[in-house]
């Protein structure tokens, strides 16, 4: 991981999913990755920058399906494009295993998943549309790296930052990261005075109220 792609992790530190969409709602910003979930219910939040793989529909003969995973960097996130597909999977237990012993952060998935009981239990984050058993061998093939893919209606470029966690994955833009990183630090110190003043016995909408909850994430 480069001395910039470490700087603009590090702006995340501290921070989650709701709290990054919220940031995002209120800059305008799309990155909410729809339909797409965590595979177990993780404690740690993961943040990483993206290496995107696009598949498509295999050619005859068929091509490769996960050999650039050699070139993903320790510390990246493997952001996988397989267009939603449900019927043939991208990544299954030895892929997990080398991630794992690469120390990638993740992987993300518009499309399914296999051999859950191994991430399971390396506790590899994986964030995907399902699992389904079958190989996505002989049927999608890479057609890209490190360019634009979607993911759950969302774009990501390579090197965009990807924050996930047991709520789902947001993707923020790499040159929009310090702007984003700093709305969300705003919006949750003033959740966190409403704790406060929940805790100190003030009702829910006195607490709320006086420190305009309601407009919180509304777009400036």
């Amino acid at each position: 991981m480069s001395p910039q792609d470490k700087e603009l992790v590090a702006l995340f530190e501290g921070l989650d999913t709701p709290g990054v969409s919220d940031a995002l709602d209120k800059l305008g910003l799309p990155g909410q990755c729809l339909g797409v979930m965590p595979l177990d219910n993780y404690r740690q939040v993961v943040v990483g920058p993206a290496y995107t793989v696009r598949y498509v529909t295999a050619s005859y003969p068929p091509g490769t399906v996960g050999d650039f995973i050699d070139d993903v960097a320790e510390g990246d996130v493997v952001v996988i494009d397989n267009d939603g597909r449900t019927d043939c999977t991208v990544w299954g237990d030895i892929m997990t295993q080398y991630a794992g012993s690469k120390r990638i952060a993740a992987t993300v998935i518009d499309g399914v998943c296999r051999d859950v009981s191994k991430a399971l239990g390396d506790g590899y984050p994986l964030f995907s549309k399902g699992r389904f058993m079958r190989t996505g061998k002989d049927r999608v093939e890479v057609a890209s790296v490190n360019q634009p893919v979607s993911i759950g209606q969302a774009r990501v470029c390579a090197r965009d930052i990807v924050i996930a966690d047991a709520n789902g994955v947001v993707i923020v833009p790499r040159d929009r990261a310090h702007e984003v990183a700093s709305c969300a630090r705003s919006i949750e110190e003033v959740e966190s005075r409403i704790r406060a003043l929940i805790a100190e016995g003030k009702s829910l909408k006195e607490a709320r109220t006086a420190l305009g909850y309601h407009t919180l994430q509304r777009k400036s």
